[in-house]
């Protein structure tokens, strides 16, 4: 393969291996800015897809912005039916995403062949209801759903992928609405179309009622050459039933594809229709880590490795690359519940952890000290706050053999108290082994 970065090295045999962890194999595909290929942990022998991205080419083209919410997305819409996002890494040119490994390619292949079996077509629209769903409590809407954006696994099971045109709640303008015209337009919902502000979860309800629709017959339910005349067809809900569509089919669609978006049929009401739940299996059990040592959504224990010798490994990508090219995913790894700080030194662990219990003891907190080897110290105030103790948690990872990450975390106490804790008492006492802070700016969070 190419050259993979300054991370990147060949071993005997020419085997490629990145960031000492994964042994890159063929391509697998290649878009306009990236290319994916297959590649191999080399220590669980897990088969995984890396996508390569080029930093230059991304910024040059001003898509920097949908990295990194494809990123942001991807670490929130931990599902069975959504392609995981293993962890991110970078080079100095390069972004690496490591992603599940999904084998039978695209649903749209098979819709190519021509309608699926009603029992089919129920199995794989089940399973993107599911997903969909999952990522709308999430706050996500995916704005580009359609049969080539849904891969399937070795099992037949469907999969959920390309977040890049995806949105978060913070995209929402002031009127509580989406503004971006996005997607693919046979799939895409009337009120995208029109430019007025659209809401996004309901927007991707409309493209799943034409995913349905394509599933069953074989073909789009608005097509034309004529791209104005196509949208017509969309404004009007213009379509027609093949005669092997099933009652039951033909009124579930009739619900979904209502141009009101005020009026179309929910998600939960999909899921009680006598259509849809036809054999429904939910899915198998699944979580997204939310402890007190990762914080809320930030799944910081999907991204780490234990060891009991050495700091658990840090997936800091965020400061590898804002350090290396001013590329900062600070904001994404972080909760929204609960602040965090983080910095980079070059002291060892030990030294870091001395540090700290030193300051926590100048300061009048008291130090509980985890596991050993767990490489983590609790500090808790003594005085009592506006929201009782002021307590937080410091974890030290390890980023490189020479470079550690230094992570605060408030686990109890007022917000605002703590922010200005870290920004007049923390920073000042521990600027002798710090290297650098995350961002800019000075402040806590």
């Amino acid at each position: 393969m190419e050259d993979c970065g300054e991370n990147c090295h060949v071993s005997t045999g020419g085997r490629s291996i990145i960031f000492g962890k994964y042994e890159m194999g063929r391509m697998l595909g290649q878009g306009t800015f990236a290319k994916v290929y297959y590649a191999k942990d080399i220590v669980t022998s897990e088969s995984v897809a890396v996508k390569v991205i080029k930093k230059d080419q991304v910024r040059k083209e001003g898509l920097m912005d949908q990295i990194t919410r494809e990123i942001s997305v991807m670490r929130l819409v931990r599902h069975p039916n959504v392609v995981e996002l293993k962890e991110v890494m970078a080079t100095k040119t390069k972004i690496f995403f490591v992603m599940e490994y999904v084998t039978g390619g695209e649903l749209f292949a098979k819709v190519l062949k021509g309608r699926l079996k009603e029992d089919v077509a129920r199995k794989y629209f089940q399973q993107l209801i599911s997903a969909v769903d999952f990522c709308h409590s999430r706050g996500v809407s995916h704005r580009d759903l359609k049969p080539e954006n849904l891969l399937l696994d070795e099992n037949e099971n469907l999969k959920v992928s390309d977040f890049g045109l995806s949105s978060l709640p913070e995209h929402l303008r002031n009127d509580g609405l989406l503004h971006t015209q996005c997607g693919t337009p046979a799939y895409v919902a009337p009120e995208v179309i029109r430019r007025k502000g659209y809401d996004g979860a309901k927007a991707d309800i409309w493209s799943c009622g034409v995913i349905l629709y394509v599933l069953l017959a074989g073909f789009l339910p608005f097509q034309d050459e004529n791209l104005m005349h196509m949208y017509r067809k969309i404004f009007k809900a213009e379509y027609k039933y093949p005669p092997w569509f099933s009652a039951d089919a033909r009124r579930l669609i009739s619900k979904i594809l209502v141009v009101d978006p005020a009026c179309r049929i929910t998600i939960p009401a999909i899921m009680r229709s006598p259509w849809f739940l036809k054999g429904y299996q939910r899915p198998l059990a699944f979580s997204v880590k939310e402890t007190d040592e990762c914080g809320p959504e930030t799944d910081l224990c999907q991204l780490t490795k234990s060891s009991k010798s050495s700091p658990r490994f840090y997936n800091a990508f965020e400061f590898i690359s804002s350090m290396s090219s001013g590329f900062d995913l600070s904001n994404m790894f972080e909760s929204k519940q609960k602040p965090g700080s983080l910095f980079t030194t070059r002291c060892p662990a030990s030294t870091i952890l001395n540090k700290l219990e030193s300051v926590a003891k100048k300061l009048n907190f008291k130090v509980f000290n985890s596991k050993q080897n767990d490489y983590k110290v609790k500090m808790q105030g003594m005085s009592e706050g506006r929201k009782g103790k002021l307590s937080m948690t410091v974890e030290v990872f390890e980023v490189a053999p020479e470079v550690a990450v230094v992570e605060f975390s408030k686990s109890a106490g007022d917000t605002l108290e703590y922010k200005k804790f870290c920004e007049e008492d923390v920073r000042p006492a521990l600027k002798d082994i710090v290297w650098k802070w995350q961002g800019e700016d000075n402040s806590c969070n």
